[in-house]
C-alpha cells in the first residue's frame, strides 16, 4: 500500500460513510466513530476499517480509536460544537498532524481557522456554486443547464 495513513472519521452519516468507504477502498487504515450504533451499517461491506460505537466527546472513546496514532481526524457530525471539540483535543491533546472538520455555519469558519483546524462549509461551498452558475448566466459546473 502506498501512502497508506491512519484516519479517524467522527460521524457516520451520509458524509462520514461515504468518506469511511472512500479513504478504506483507497487503501488507508479508517476508523469511524458514531455514538448512534445503527449509521455504522451505513458502511459498505467493503469497509476493512474499524467501527466504534461511542461518544467522540469523551477521552476513553478517542483513546479506543488510538487517536494518537492519527494522520488525519475528520469531524463530520451534523453539530458544529462536538465537530469543534473534537478537532480541537484531537490538535491540541492528541497532536494529529491534519485535523479537518465540517462547519455549517459559515461564521464559524473564522474561529476554527484561528484554532489551525482545516474547515469545509457546505454552506460556503454551495452558496460559492450557486453564485458561480449565476454568474455564467445559469451554466451549471459542467457548463450545462441544471
Amino acid at each position: 500500500m502506498k501512502n497508506s495513513r491512519y484516519i479517524v472519521v467522527v460521524g457516520c452519516g451520509r458524509l462520514g460513510s461515504h468518506l469511511a468507504n472512500c479513504l478504506s477502498r483507497d487503501g488507508n487504515s479508517v476508523v469511524v466513530i458514531d455514538r448512534v450504533e445503527m449509521t455504522l451499517n451505513d458502511l459498505s461491506p467493503d469497509f476493512s476499517g474499524f467501527r466504534i460505537n461511542g461518544d467522540a466527546t469523551h477521552m476513553a472513546v478517542l483513546k479506543e480509536a488510538k487517536l494518537k496514532n492519527a494522520d488525519v481526524l475528520i469531524a463530520t457530525t451534523h453539530e458544529d460544537n462536538v465537530n469543534l471539540m473534537v478537532a480541537q483535543v484531537a490538535k491540541k491533546i492528541f497532536h494529529v498532524p491534519h485535523v479537518l472538520a465540517r462547519v455549517f455555519d459559515p461564521k464559524r469558519e473564522e474561529v476554527y481557522a484561528q484554532l489551525g483546524i482545516d474547515t469545509i462549509c457546505p454552506t460556503s461551498v454551495a452558496a460559492g456554486m450557486f453564485l458561480q452558475a449565476v454568474a455564467n448566466g445559469g451554466k451549471g459546473q459542467n457548463g450545462t443547464s441544471p
